[in-house]
């Protein structure tokens, strides 16, 4: 199975596990507890800007150990996070305009929309890194992007800023 956390839309060959129900929603449920899957049963995970909204003491990390725990021997992840350095700097961009500077505001913190669109965590290439690798994660390794669904995994403000920081590792 590949299982797409927080996806928004179906695509053939992969589940979707969201914490809302919804027509294309596989199964209902928190990220951060993946108990309805056993061990080794998953063969890829993806998660496009779901780290954020959790906590970065106990939420994030069980999380990532949850994922670990489902994942095939040799499984891969594939996370995309907003990019913290990428967003400050393009926060601090002489000229930019009060709607522009809102909106990478918004990209930081969470749109607040709902209950769950709050972001509790700020995601640099470093910490993202640390948390894969202190969850039991092997090679932890940057990528432009992953070319798998329409989603912010691959913004870009302007002309050229991409606004997330995309990762994949391995099991």
């Amino acid at each position: 199975m590949r299982l797409h956390i927080g996806g928004g839309r179906p695509k053939k060959g992969w589940k979707i596990l969201n914490i809302q129900e919804a027509p294309y929603v596989d199964f209902v449920g928190d990220c951060g507890d993946l108990s309805q899957f056993e061990e080794n049963s998953v063969a890829e995970i993806y998660a496009s800007h779901i780290l954020e909204h959790l906590g970065y003491v106990e939420e994030l990390p069980n999380a990532l150990k949850e994922w670990y725990r489902v994942l095939k021997p040799n499984g891969k992840i594939m996370i995309s996070v907003p990019d913290l350095d990428a967003l400050c700097r393009y926060f601090l961009k002489p000229g930019l305009k009060h709607k522009d500077r809102f909106h990478i505001m918004r990209i930081m913190l969470g749109g607040q929309m709902d209950p769950f669109d709050f972001h509790k965590i700020g995601f640099t290439e470093e910490f993202l890194r640390e948390f894969l690798v202190n969850a039991g994660f092997r090679n932890p390794k940057r990528v432009k992007d992953f070319n798998f669904f329409q989603d912010c995994s691959s913004l870009v403000l302007g002309k050229d800023m991409p606004v997330s920081l995309n990762m994949k590792a391995a099991k």
